[in-house]
């Protein structure tokens, strides 16, 4: 069986920041998955699953109701290995296209107030496994230190 695309980047060199995963194509129109890696792979503590969840359901609600990319946006969702974010938009795009897509959404997930959008019991199969604080801070880490400023090594796959 061939190895998955996703299993033959180098996690030993890899480094936070916003990467083209794979361009699929179906009939004319495309798909772009980026890989929005917010920790160190192997090198960094994995993010837990409460934080994790309230990063899915805020960025998922951003997303959705952007102005600009709102009808773009096929899915944003967890990585298995709790490192960073999936995140899939129509069309044939590169990292530079989202970076100001992607900083917008972790500002708003950072500067958040108020209830999670969707975390109740009628709208979440898991709704109390959620961190606000520190998700908040997640987003905050992520910002501060790979998407403000980012720079082109933090935008291609390394070798």
């Amino acid at each position: 069986m061939e190895k998955i695309t996703s299993f033959t980047i180098n996690h030993l060199r890899l480094e936070p920041g916003v990467y083209v995963s794979r361009v699929d194509r179906y009939g004319d129109a495309f798909i772009t998955t980026f890989d929005l890696r917010m920790t160190a792979p192997n090198r960094e503590p994995v993010m837990n699953t409460a934080e994790m969840h309230t990063i899915e359901h805020l960025g998922a609600t951003f997303l959705r109701n952007d102005p600009e990319w709102a009808d773009r946006i096929v899915y944003f969702g967890p990585m298995g290995c709790r490192t960073g974010f999936y995140m899939l938009l129509a069309g044939n795009l590169s990292s530079r296209d989202v970076v100001p897509l992607v900083t917008r959404m972790f500002e708003f997930i950072r500067d958040f107030e108020g209830e999670i959008p969707g975390a109740a019991p009628r709208d979440c199969g898991n709704y109390l496994d959620q961190n606000l604080g520190m998700a908040k801070w997640l987003a905050r880490r992520y910002l501060d230190r790979t998407l403000h400023g980012i720079t082109p090594e933090h935008l291609v796959y390394p070798e």
